[in-house]
């Protein structure tokens, strides 16, 4: 297996302290902080140890620090409700006595209903397009001098393979349409559990949506007059899926306003299936250049 997905995997596995209290590591992606998604991934790894005969329909986490690669993070999860249908659980992310990401996920137990779907878009298959590896060489090249924090971050091997269906130069963003598609898996197979690859959809689900944002504005998470984060993050799951299968991740931008970017996504399986939904709001606040503090 691929040592970044293993490793992952090895996240996801979190460590149980006590009844409702969860302990998880992290790794650094490249960024100035522990990445969002592994945290939203982790925070629902700690509530469904919590539930029985019910499975996940969606998740609404605000991230409120960012996060200390180097500490351990602790979950705690309070039982705030178990019907007869569904279940909740409010998940706390710990570092340093403080709350760094507060979420809630609800539970509902399997049954039949009404069904429709929005279709999937009409994209070329992930076989047909170049992954973010192939990309990045072009991209260096079309720079002639590229910082190293961002060389390191670019090049820094990742779980999850992206292919995008429009291909933008990070490095040297131009002004196009707030909207994007791209062709996401992780690297190798991964054991049959369903709360595994809904968990690992989590933590894929935040990479590149406020990058969709910021393409109207010719601006990247790179670029260095831009502080980008992630305020809040939303996950609906419709159906399921598999992350060791090619889905698509199919993102918009309706807004943005007041230093912050609204950004909107369906990730669909291979053959058309509608799996999730997701929604989040990001910081893009402008500064002068090189004055991120």
């Amino acid at each position: 297996m691929n040592p970044c997905l293993k490793d992952l995997l090895d996240q996801l596995d979190l460590e149980t302290l006590e009844v409702n209290l969860f302990r998880g590591v992290s790794r650094d992606l490249g960024g100035r902080s522990v990445f969002g998604g592994q945290v939203v991934g982790q925070a629902l790894v700690a509530a469904t140890r919590t539930v029985e005969g019910r499975i996940p329909h969606s998740l609404h986490a605000y991230f409120l620090l960012p996060g200390d690669m180097e500490a351990p993070i602790v979950y705690e999860v309070d039982r705030i409700r178990d019907g007869k249908s569904f279940s909740a659980r409010r998940i706390q992310a710990i570092q340093h006595g403080r709350p760094i990401l507060s979420m809630i996920a609800s539970f509902h137990v399997p049954e039949p209903g009404l069904e429709h779907a929005v279709p999937m878009p009409d994209v070329p298959p992930p076989e047909s397009l170049k992954s973010i590896s192939e990309l990045k060489r072009d991209w260096f090249d079309s720079v002639p001098e590229v910082h190293p924090r961002i060389v390191e971050s670019l090049d820094r091997p990742v779980a999850v393979e992206f292919r995008p269906v429009y291909p933008w130069n990070p490095l040297k963003p131009v002004r196009t349409e707030p909207r994007q598609a791209i062709w996401f898996k992780v690297t190798d197979p991964v054991p049959d559990d369903a709360n595994l690859h809904r968990c690992l959809l989590a933590y894929a689900s935040d990479f590149n949506l406020i990058g969709t944002a910021l393409r109207p504005h010719d601006r990247s998470w790179f670029s260095p007059d831009m502080i980008v984060a992630s305020l809040d993050h939303a996950v609906w799951f419709h159906r399921e899926g598999r992350v060791d299968d090619w889905l698509l991740y199919a993102m918009e931008s309706p807004s943005s306003q007041a230093a912050r970017g609204m950004t909107r996504g369906q990730i669909f399986s291979r053959d058309g299936t509608l799996l999730a939904s997701v929604a989040q709001e990001g910081l893009m606040r402008q500064v002068p250049e090189g004055d991120k503090r």
